[in-house]
């Protein structure tokens, strides 16, 4: 009988062979595209305070709490509250908000996003959820991505938004990894940022032009491969 020279499928790649380890994702805008119900919520609140603000202004609230959100969006309409009328404001935003996401479907998930999560736990390497969002369960949920996450780390463990880079040591630390044996995937500005000056690798999703700290810069999650990791 001739020697099968070909390892068995289930014991190909069981452990990540590169000194990258663990994968660290925000969620908005790398998994899900939830920012487009951020925008609508954020708006509809400006808008019965009497402003409104653009999408090129929403886009620097990307990867930022929602405290610094309202208070950035505050600043663009020239208006002053107090900080229990600016907590009154946040809930109201975020009730809009989750009233949105709880209609998610998995149809929702950005291209790509599945193959990928399901290559990356099959090829043996350890995932963790770092997002601002203080709904990610839920769009997990919704979506039916939250089996693929070892750890999830969401603006209700952390205090300091990105780019601190408190998000992505937490998820680091729980996944029992050091922060040089992770790979940070990121469509903020803020978010690569926070990954660098957290000691972890960079990958960005969205254009080279604007993520220009990043170590690797792709459209989506469909476009990249196991070798990818490997390569950094």
């Amino acid at each position: 009988m001739q020697e099968n020279k070909h390892p068995e499928p289930s014991t190909l790649s069981l452990h990540p062979s590169t000194s990258i380890k663990a994968c660290l994702f925000d969620l908005d805008g790398v998994l899900v595209d939830t920012a487009v119900y951020h925008y609508q919520a954020w708006r509809r609140l400006a808008n019965t305070i009497g402003f409104d603000f653009t999408e090129e202004q929403n886009e620097q609230l990307k990867g930022v709490s929602r405290v610094e959100s309202l208070n950035k969006i505050l600043a663009w309409g020239g208006v002053e509250k107090t900080d229990s009328e600016k907590d009154e404001l946040a809930t109201l935003k975020n009730s809009w908000y989750v009233d949105m996401i709880t209609k998610m479907t998995p149809d929702e998930v950005l291209p790509g996003t599945v193959d990928f999560l399901t290559a990356i736990q099959k090829a043996g390497y350890k995932s963790a959820l770092g997002s601002a969002s203080k709904n990610s369960g839920i769009i997990l949920e919704r979506t039916k991505l939250a089996h693929f996450f070892d750890e999830i780390v969401d603006g209700n463990m952390v205090t300091k938004s990105k780019p601190d880079p408190e998000v992505f040591l937490k998820g680091a630390e729980l996944l029992g990894f050091q922060p040089n044996e992770c790979v940070v995937f990121e469509d903020a500005v803020a978010g690569v940022e926070a990954a660098k000056r957290g000691g972890m690798k960079a990958i960005g999703i969205g254009e080279k032009s604007v993520l220009t700290q990043a170590d690797l810069v792709v459209s989506g999650l469909d476009k990249l491969t196991i070798e990818d990791l490997e390569k950094l």
